[in-house]
């Protein structure tokens, strides 16, 4: 299998669990302290990852290699992981919340890849966009 299937079903199993654990954090829980154990396993999982992910580089210079974007992706864990919880806690189905929040997330990358990656944009991208913007208001009709 390649690595380029292969990093989309690590991401959709992934985004699986990470829904179904997200739903079922108790609403009694403090957000903040299932945080901080969901990050202390994430770091001991990582470090333990570090140690069998080889490279050229020794460890010192894989540190020196990163720039803002691991800080920045840090904060924006944060801001993702507390959404979904307070969005379960909100009242969002498993089935719809993560479905609304990843067309919208899809629709605005759009621009974001057009202007800062240089990405290609044609006919067919605008159709679908105008089909995930019917979708939300579809799925969101009462």
């Amino acid at each position: 299998m390649s690595m380029y299937m292969f990093s989309i079903i690590i991401i959709v199993v992934s985004n699986i669990m990470y829904n179904i654990c997200s739903k079922s954090i108790p609403a009694k829980a403090n957000p903040f302290s299932s945080l901080l154990i969901t990050y202390l396993t994430a770091a001991i999982i990582t470090m333990i990852a570090l140690k069998f992910y080889k490279t050229d580089n020794g460890l010192v210079k894989s540190f020196q290699d990163l720039n803002w974007a691991s800080v920045a992706l840090g904060f924006s864990i944060v801001g993702l992981e507390l959404g979904y919880i307070m969005a379960y806690r909100a009242g969002w189905n498993i089935s719809l919340g993560s479905l609304v929040a990843n067309i919208i997330l899809a629709v605005m990358l759009i621009p974001i890849g057009i202007l800062f990656f240089k990405e290609g944009f044609g006919l067919n991208k605008i159709f679908g966009i105008v089909l995930c913007i019917l979708g939300l208001i579809l799925i969101n009709k009462k």
